[in-house]
């Protein structure tokens, strides 16, 4: 099968791999669409490795597809369900071996792109903001980097939560696109500099990085949160540790991918049951910025890195 690689050179290319075999209590998947994410940037850089069990040099975190076998002990997949997941790499690839309970299924009508940008960006959004940052209705919530992937998920989630949002773009050809995520009256949508006019907030989702980002500690409302969800823009940031005391305040970094397999299946569980019901009934949507066939995975990993995106970059075996 066809698959991306990164190579030693922390490049990617298009190479032949053997095709995956069902084991026990995994399905194989004939992949339809994947989503690209930050990570897989990250990995070719070397600054995010797979883990345990999951290709070391094969990129991809969420996938869409047909299940094509079933391993042994496995119960509610069939050959032929469309499903999609969350995974911990392999996923830019023709086919990829799943722990069937990562299995999500995919909702009638739903395209095969919009189910591969939703496993990765709406399991970190809830995991983030309703288990972690415990989210109110009422709650002021600012999303940085609210354009992405992750960020358009995050707008969403704090909305159908009752928060008021606020999302900062720094682009602002993309603010209408970004201010249909949300009810009017519920969602602002704001420049960088235009972020501190709009506090005191209660949550602050950190989706950029860089070293200025946590000077947004300040703008919190007294026992607020930050989350820090992404680093592109850098990973290193200082700390005015009396204004988190000041605010008596809780800063918690999170990450997916270097959980534990049950930790993994109980998140599975906790999207299929709370998440995927409001995307069924169209309370959630994939906002898809391009796709990209497999033979154009450079084409793809550009637009990835590039400026200007709103929503998911995905690949089409």
């Amino acid at each position: 099968m066809r698959t991306v690689v990164i190579n030693s050179q922390g490049t990617f290319q298009l190479e032949q791999r053997p095709e995956p075999v069902a084991g026990p209590g995994t399905v194989v998947v004939r992949v339809r669409a994947a989503g690209l994410n930050a990570a897989d940037l990250q990995q070719a850089r070397g600054d995010y490795p797979a883990p345990p069990g999951w290709p070391a040099d094969v990129p991809g975190l969420e996938v869409a597809g047909q299940v094509e076998q079933v391993g042994p002990g496995v119960v509610g997949a069939a050959p032929g369900d469309r499903v999609m997941a969350l995974v911990g790499g392999g996923g830019h690839a023709e086919r990829i071996a799943i722990p069937a309970d990562l299995l999500l299924p995919v909702p009638e009508g739903l395209s095969w792109e919009e189910a591969a940008g939703f496993p990765e960006a709406f399991s970190t959004a809830w995991d983030a903001l309703v288990t972690q940052a415990g989210i109110r209705a009422g709650d002021r919530v600012l999303v940085s980097g609210a354009a992405g992937g992750v960020g358009t998920a995050m707008v969403q989630v704090a909305a159908v939560s009752g928060a008021h949002v606020v999302a900062s773009v720094r682009r602002a050809e993309l603010h209408d696109r970004v201010k249909s995520l949300a009810p009017e009256g519920q969602l602002d949508v704001v420049t960088p500099d235009e972020e501190a006019a709009h506090a005191p907030y209660d949550v602050i989702v950190e989706l950029v990085g860089g070293e200025d980002c946590l000077q947004r500690v300040a703008l919190l409302r007294s026992r607020g949160k930050v989350l820090v969800v992404g680093v592109q823009a850098g990973t290193t940031a200082p700390l005015r540790m009396f204004d988190l005391m000041l605010a008596r305040a809780q800063l918690i970094g999170t990450t997916i991918r270097g959980r534990s397999p049950a930790e993994k299946a109980l998140l599975a569980a906790t999207v299929r049951t709370s998440v995927m019901p409001l995307l069924a009934r169209g309370g959630l949507r994939v906002p898809v910025d391009a796709a990209f066939s497999l033979d154009r995975f450079t084409d793809a990993y550009d637009r990835l890195a590039g400026p200007g995106k709103f929503g998911k970059v995905v690949l089409v075996p």
